[in-house]
């Protein structure tokens, strides 16, 4: 059978699938049509079409995962055929050159220098990489927030059980009075002892955006190593990790940036490199090339070839007119609501603090109960969150989402809050 008889084969089979949505199929006669639209209303309307919706429920809830458009998923089955056309001849030939290829582009899109950036597969992977990798003595210190992300905070438990690490752990305010005080939450815990502070660049449960340049300008004045967690910062806001000038970064890109699931970046400033042990072994390198911590063994490979349309439709809609969108989104709900009666919002007002993901609970009403309701009764998909001083439901709209729907949940909670 040659290819084409074999592509053609592969399209009949994936055609009666029942894994593949019968919206993707509907809608992919549409993804032809022109991006070239008169106002900015008619642009998001036409980025709409090239999402496969499930129409049971409104999602609001793209943080955990976001979806792929129907152009990247069509790039993504594409691949996923080609490399099992060609199966190990791929593998042992151009897998390698072609994850670096796309690294090296990765590089470009956040403002880092080429051999300071790896393709991983979450955001998990690339911190607890360092968490783990690192050089701890008994006694050293590390910092970090109980509203941080728990995989992260689980690990650093295992390492002061290993090796002796004494953890320090803040609370980071959902209304900061300024930068100065989230800063100087961190720098009243620093000792002699201290050798690496975590932060997130935004807080996964609140959307909060942390002043990251000015916590690592203080932690290094400390010789304080500074690990961000970028989880949901690539392909929702602009990212520049020179300008932040942070040691380690690390994101999922099977979030914001909507690649299928299993992508992610690590980010090792270049002086760092040599002291972070990797993951799993690797064939002997130079201990300053970060392709030492890339080894994982074989995995889908098709999914770090789909990293590069993810890319490539985030330059279609473009990073400073996506950012806008999602703080506009998010600002559309939460300004409806911020002072409503029973109403709290769980995120800060000032505009630069946040982007696309806001958080809002209700008084006397627990957050798991409030998802369950908003789900229920309304038809809205939420995530509930309730731990130390964040108790609502995370809201996090995509560049699919329209203000009609945004409507739909403003007046679900208020009719919510006019109950307790």
């Amino acid at each position: 059978m040659d290819k084409r008889s074999f592509l053609k084969r592969i399209g009949q089979v994936a055609a009666i699938t029942p894994f593949l949505p019968y919206q993707l199929h509907a809608g992919a006669t549409e993804v032809s049509k022109s991006y070239d639209v008169t106002t900015d209303d008619d642009f998001w309307r036409r980025i709409r079409v090239d999402y496969a919706l499930k129409p049971d429920y409104i999602n609001l809830e793209n943080g955990y995962y976001n979806i792929a458009p129907i152009p990247t998923i069509q790039k993504f089955l594409k691949h996923v055929e080609n490399v099992n056309y060609e199966g190990s001849y791929y593998m042992r030939t151009v897998q390698w050159d072609n994850k670096k290829r796309i690294a090296n582009r990765l590089a470009a899109l956040v403002g880092c220098k080429d051999d300071e950036l790896i393709i991983t597969r979450n955001t998990t992977e690339s911190l607890d990489m360092i968490i783990g990798g690192y050089p701890w003595k008994e006694g050293d210190e590390a910092i970090f927030a109980v509203q941080d992300y728990g995989a992260m905070r689980e690990h650093f438990k295992l390492v002061s059980k290993r090796y002796g690490v004494v953890n320090k752990i803040v609370s980071i305010p959902n209304h900061p009075s300024s930068d100065e005080e989230l800063v100087s939450l961190y720098e009243k815990q620093i000792t002699s002892r201290t050798k690496l502070l975590m932060v997130c660049h935004m807080i996964n449960i609140t959307g909060q955006i942390m002043p990251i340049r000015k916590i690592c300008n203080m932690a290094h004045k400390h010789g304080v190593e500074v690990m961000v967690d970028g989880a949901h910062c690539v392909g929702h806001i602009a990212v520049n990790i020179a300008e932040l000038d942070c040691d380690y970064y690390g994101s999922s890109l099977h979030k914001w940036l909507s690649t299928p699931l299993g992508a992610g970046i690590l980010f090792v400033a270049k002086r760092n490199v040599p002291k972070i042990w990797p993951l799993l072994a690797e064939h002997d390198r130079d201990p300053e090339d970060i392709g030492r911590l890339n080894h994982i063994g074989t995995h889908p490979v098709h999914t770090d070839l789909t990293i590069n349309d993810a890319m490539d439709y985030l330059e279609l809609i473009g990073m400073e007119r996506k950012e806008k969108r999602m703080r506009y989104l998010q600002r559309y709900w939460s300004d409806a609501l911020r002072g409503t009666e029973n109403v709290v919002i769980n995120t800060p007002i000032e505009p630069h603090r946040s982007c696309g993901i806001a958080n809002v609970g209700i008084k006397q009403m627990k957050p798991a109960d409030l998802a369950k309701t908003l789900f229920d009764e309304f038809k809205i998909f939420t995530v509930a969150i309730d731990q130390d001083n964040v108790q609502g439901c995370r809201i996090t709209p995509n560049v699919y989402s329209t203000t009609e729907e945004l409507d739909k949940f403003i007046s679900a909670i208020k009719i919510l809050a006019n109950r307790v």
